[in-house]
């Protein structure tokens, strides 16, 4: 039976790797939505005879119930958000506004009959930690900042909608995931650009707050999993790596991977949103997963690796 797959934000890091996997699957049909205000075409450049990509908002009814009626999509992956954090901090107008672009998606889901809608939502959400590694089930939700709050208030749309209307749903909680595709200003591809070049690597703050590194493909590959086993229905996983260092020590591990002559440079904190510690429970993603995750080293070798060559970019087959 063929599937009709939308992945919404299909031209951003994650999205465009989905997507790449998505086109994959057999009997399937994918489509990307896209408003390109942080995406870019270049990334879904797939050449692909199942894939349709259209720029179009999430936000707006009108721009996006069209594909709906057109497509009758069986899945849909809502991953379409304002993302980075200076990018958000700075326009909070616009990241409220994806509310709207929630709300959209899952009416037209319930509307024209989709099996799943999968969420695509945030480490963020769990703001400054109270526990180490924070869990689906038993950490607390308590980041006020608008984009934690619009990811906390996508979570409660999904349940509502399940409760209302059995329309079932899989969270996928992100924690910071990297990647060939990601823009630079993330920290990882600035780290290694910088690296490359024998720049300073910025550091806000004196560098002690805390991340995990999760490389694209593993995040990808547990929603390819989720997806396929039909795993996790109306349920909340983390996605990441659960290997915690700080942005120091990141800092430091990419000069001494690459063999830079760089030196860290240290600038004032972040006014808000730089959260000290992020560290996920990932019981769910290993179990679903059953494979080792891509080490740190390699995944930092891969993306120095894409970061110095021009990367293939074939004609798109359909774009509407």
């Amino acid at each position: 039976m063929t599937q009709s797959i939308l992945v919404t934000g299909g031209a951003g890091n994650i999205g465009s790797a989905l997507t790449r996997a998505l086109v994959k699957l057999p009997q399937t049909q994918v489509v990307v939505a896209d408003n390109l205000s942080t995406g870019s075409r270049d990334k879904v450049q797939i050449d692909a005879g199942n894939l349709t990509v259209v720029k179009a908002d999430a936000n707006d009814f009108d721009d996006i119930s069209s594909l709906f009626y057109r497509f009758h999509f069986t899945h849909v992956f809502h991953f379409a958000a304002v993302v980075g954090v200076q990018r958000t901090l700075a326009n909070p107008l616009l990241v409220l506004r994806d509310i709207t672009g929630i709300e959209n998606v899952l009416r037209l889901c319930k509307n024209t009959g989709a099996e799943r809608v999968y969420f695509a939502s945030s480490s963020e959400v769990y703001g400054e930690p109270f526990e180490i590694p924070q869990n689906e089930s038993t950490t607390p939700l308590n980041s006020r900042l608008p984009y934690a709050v619009v990811k906390n208030l996508g979570e409660v749309y999904l349940r509502t909608f399940q409760r209302e209307f059995g329309l079932p749903f899989t969270i996928f909680r992100f924690f910071n995931t990297y990647g060939p595709r990601q823009s630079e200003d993330f920290v990882l591809p600035r780290f290694v650009r910088a690296a490359q070049r024998g720049e300073p690597l910025t550091i806000y703050g004196d560098g002690s707050q805390t991340r995990t590194f999760c490389y694209v493909d593993d995040t990808v590959d547990a929603c390819i999993a989720v997806h396929r086993t039909r795993a996790h229905e109306n349920e909340v996983i983390n996605v990441g790596s659960d290997v915690e260092m700080s942005i120091r020590q990141l800092a430091e591990f990419v000069i001494d991977v690459l063999g830079s002559s760089s030196k860290l440079e240290f600038r004032p904190p972040l006014a808000e949103g730089d959260m000290t510690r992020r560290c996920p429970d990932t019981n769910k993603m290993k179990a679903i997963l059953n494979r080792p995750l891509v080490p740190l080293e390699e995944g930092i070798r891969r993306l120095a690796d894409h970061l110095s060559r021009p990367e293939d970019r074939p004609a798109l087959r359909r774009v509407a």
